[in-house]
Formats: C-alpha cells, sequence, structure tokens
C-alpha cells in the first residue's frame, strides 16, 4: 500500500490511532490525528503523537479549519469513535473516503491469514488461548486487534507470523470495506452496547460484517444454535446438551463428531463457558492443521488474565472473585452461573440501556445480597430489592466492606459488573485494580464481623 504524498485523518488518538498514524508514515501518508480533546490524559496522548512527527487537531471547530486547508485523501476511524458522531461525520459530508482501523492495516497485512475472534464474551480468553496455542505448536503468532496490539501497531512492526489472531468488536466491524478474515470464530451472542447501538438488532447488524467478505476458501467456527447462517464452509461447537455440533462435551470429555478428543480434565479452564472457549480454538487449531495432542500440550499451564473471574483473595474463608471484565448482562450471567453456592454480589456502572428484567430469576437464585455502583445503581435497586437484599455504595471500596460485612462465612464476594465502568474509570482494568486494591485492604473476617455487631 502506498500512500506517498498522500493526506490521511486519522480519527481518535488512542493506541489505534497512534497505530494508523505510524503506519501512516512508514507508508508515506501525511497524518493528522484529530480528538475530541476529551481524555483525562490527553496531554500525555498529545506527546506521544509529537514524539512521532504528527500533527493533532483538537476539537470540530478546528477540525472543521483543518478540513478548509487541507483536502484528506482518507479517514482512518478509532473504534471508539461512532460513525455517526460529529468528527466522523465532518469527513463523511465531505466525501472522504472513512474507513476502520483494522482496515486500513489488514489492506497491508492480507497476504497474513487471520483469524477474527468476535462475540458478546469470551473474546480476549480465546485469542489468548489461541495464541498459546499456534506458538506452542510452531506457528508463530500474536495476539492483537482488539486486545494487546492495536492491528495497525502489527502492520508498522514489519515483524512475519504465519497466522494473526485479531480479537474484533462491533466497533472495528461497523466501518471495515473488505476486510477477509481466513478464519472467523463466532462464540456466541447477547445484547449489549445499546447506548452505542438504537437496538439490539443493529448491534447484530454490526458484528455479523465480520463475514461480509469472505468467500468460499474462507471457514467459520460457529457456537451451535445461533440464530442465522453463513454460505460458507463451517463447523460448530456447544457445551448444550441435546444439541447437534461438531465439537460437543459428553461424559466430562470433549468430542469431535463422535471421536473421543479429551478429558475435561486435561483443560486448563474447566467452567462451561470456558470449555466452548476452547473448543472454539481446538477447532481453529483442526482447520489448520495442527494435531490434538499437540494443542492439548500447548495449553499445559494456562492461566486466565486478571480481571475474568479471577480469586483476589482468600479470608478466612470467603472468596473474593474480580471479574471486572464483566461489563454487559451475559458475561455477568455466565460468571454467576460458574459459581457452585450463593454469592454477595458487587454491580453496576454505567446505563447502556440493557434489559435487566430478564435477569431477575437468576438474581434470585444465586445472589443472597446485592451492592450496586455507578450511574446505575438506584435504577438496580428498583428493579430488585423486592427479590434481594439491596444496597447502594458511593465507590468500590464502600462496596467491599459493605459485601464483606453481608457475606455468611465461607460465602464468596463476587465483583461482575455486568456494564460498562467508564462513568466512573478509564476502563475494567483500572475498576479491577480497584477493586483488588480494596480487597487487598481488608481486615480479617473475625474484626469485620465485630464492627457490625
Amino acid at each position: 500500500m502506498n500512500l506517498t504524498g498522500k493526506n490521511i485523518a486519522i480519527l481518535g488518538a488512542g493506541r489505534s490511532g497512534l497505530g494508523a498514524a505510524k503506519l501512516a508514515l512508514k507508508l508515506g501518508g501525511i497524518p493528522v490525528v484529530f480528538d475530541d480533546g476529551g481524555s483525562k490524559n490527553i496531554d500525555k496522548v498529545l506527546e506521544d503523537f509529537e514524539r512521532e512527527g504528527v500533527t493533532t487537531v483538537l476539537g470540530l471547530d478546528d477540525a472543521k479549519k483543518a478540513c478548509e486547508i487541507t483536502r484528506f485523501d482518507l479517514a482512518v476511524i478509532s473504534p471508539g469513535l461512532d460513525a455517526s458522531w460529529p468528527l466522523p461525520q465532518l469527513f463523511n459530508d465531505s466525501g472522504i473516503p472513512l474507513i476502520a482501523e483494522i482496515e486500513f492495516a489488514w489492506r497491508e497485512l492480507s497476504d497474513t491469514p487471520i483469524v477474527a475472534i468476535t462475540g458478546t464474551n469470551g473474546k480476549t480468553t480465546t485469542t489468548e488461548l489461541l495464541q498459546r496455542v499456534f506458538n506452542g505448536c510452531g506457528k508463530r503468532t500474536i495476539a492483537c486487534g482488539n486486545y494487546g496490539l492495536a492491528l495497525s501497531e502489527v502492520a508498522f512492526s514489519g515483524e512475519k507470523y504465519d497466522v494473526l489472531m485479531v480479537e474484533v468488536s462491533s466497533f472495528q466491524l461497523e466501518t471495515i470495506t473488505s476486510f477477509q478474515p481466513k478464519v472467523v470464530i463466532w462464540l456466541n451472542f447477547a445484547p449489549d452496547h445499546l447506548d452505542r447501538y438504537p437496538n439490539n438488532d443493529a448491534y447484530f447488524a454490526a458484528k455479523k460484517r465480520v463475514f461480509e467478505f469472505m468467500g468460499v476458501d474462507d471457514f467459520a467456527i460457529i457456537r451451535a444454535g445461533e440464530t442465522f447462517d453463513v454460505s460458507i464452509p463451517k463447523i460448530s461447537f456447544t457445551t448444550d446438551d441435546n444439541v447437534k455440533a461438531d465439537f460437543t462435551l459428553r461424559d466430562e470429555a470433549i468430542w469431535f463428531r463422535g471421536v473421543r478428543v479429551a478429558s475435561v480434565s486435561k483443560f486448563p479452564l474447566i467452567e462451561r463457558h470456558n470449555i466452548e472457549n476452547q473448543m472454539a480454538v481446538i477447532a481453529t487449531g483442526w482447520y489448520m492443521g495442527l494435531t490434538f495432542e499437540g494443542m492439548l500440550k500447548a495449553l499445559e499451564g494456562y492461566s486466565p488474565a486478571k480481571h475474568r473471574c479471577e480469586l483476589v483473595r482468600t479470608i478466612q474463608g470467603r472468596r473474593y472473585i474480580n471479574d471486572s471484565k464483566s461489563t454487559n448482562l451475559h458475561a455477568l450471567e455466565t460468571c454467576l452461573k460458574s459459581q457452585d453456592e450463593s454469592v454477595v454480589l458487587i454491580a453496576g456502572g454505567k446505563e447502556k440501556g440493557l434489559d435487566y428484567l430478564s435477569f431477575r430469576p437468576l438474581l434470585a437464585e444465586k445472589v443472597t445480597t446485592l451492592v450496586v455502583i455507578g450511574e446505575i445503581a438506584e435504577k438496580l435497586c428498583e428493579l430488585f430489592s423486592d427479590i434481594v437484599p439491596c444496597h447502594q455504595a458511593a465507590s468500590v471500596q464502600e462496596a467491599v466492606s459493605l459485601a464483606s460485612a453481608m457475606a455468611r462465612p465461607l460465602q464468596s464476594i463476587v465483583f461482575s459488573p455486568g456494564t460498562s465502568s467508564f462513568d466512573m474509570f478509564s476502563g475494567y482494568v483500572e475498576r479491577g485494580n480497584v477493586f483488588c486494591e480494596a480487597v487487598m485492604a481488608l481486615p480479617e473476617i473475625n474484626q469485620l464481623e465485630k464492627s457490625i455487631n
């Protein structure tokens, strides 16, 4: 891709934007980065661009002036920006082609096979597992996209890979124009991001675009029971009983088309949702020529990354679990279903327009006390206080103290917000770190009990 002398607008000054700007420079382009300037860390971000010799423009008014002075050949949009927002619309209305950052990077990487991992939940764990398995089996790869390095950073690096494991979100797929993975893994679909999309159908349509440019030589790996079909070769997987699929769970073992692959005990993650993630991984490896034996060996010793049903600490039998990565109801549901006993739940955060009423039966079954935080706290109390004791907390630290005081002996305290964190934090990582710090600062349980008696 030769961009010599071309003016490239990069929309969004985050990691994807920086990667796209550096790639544009490498390809001979003249990048200008546009941002609304709303980030708390904008000064540090601007230093990064200045160090790379990239011009930055902050705010819509200055963006309009820049567009009057310079005719841009292409606009590359970061996933955090909605294409309907004023800044992207400024370029769209001017007739400037608007493409996704992953589209921009893929055009430079189109000779490298891409495995695209999507779904409402489980993307990151599956992407990590794929990286581990393929590298362990001698196929050089890296996890990137919506996780790890931005795809533009990979393209900029010039490193050669046998295959790329690219986590893709609906936001990244909204403005693709030719992005064509070799393999797509579709893990699941559940309502989410209704603060960005007008309805669930729009969210689904954005996500399904991952298949749009695939051909008969490409391949799909799809959870059985998903309510759509694709016209390319595919295999399916599920842990659901009595559902037909290529990969299934039976007698505490994973089976492939009637042939026993391995006991579940051979896999590092044994929760049902993670068994499905691992099914998707070994299905991908099978399609790309890896052996089941080699993949099982590569999986040995894997442990999930932080903030995903992570055991932080046990104090006199009470387990504190950090599931800050839970940013939607499907993730929260999955976390609660993985708990053997009822729990004290800390949940809440940003209002995303999700339908919480459908969550009432599971909450009544699995939760003895609910502690809520964030923008949606009052709403959650109104919805659930008739079925479970509900308490509001002004901070994560206060929520941890309240939950600890209300937990029964040997009961788990689970931090699984069920929504995003942007009303209080920069993201789920900061939110999870704050929870972990609050847990580590707790006194022993007997002291807590004395304080409330």
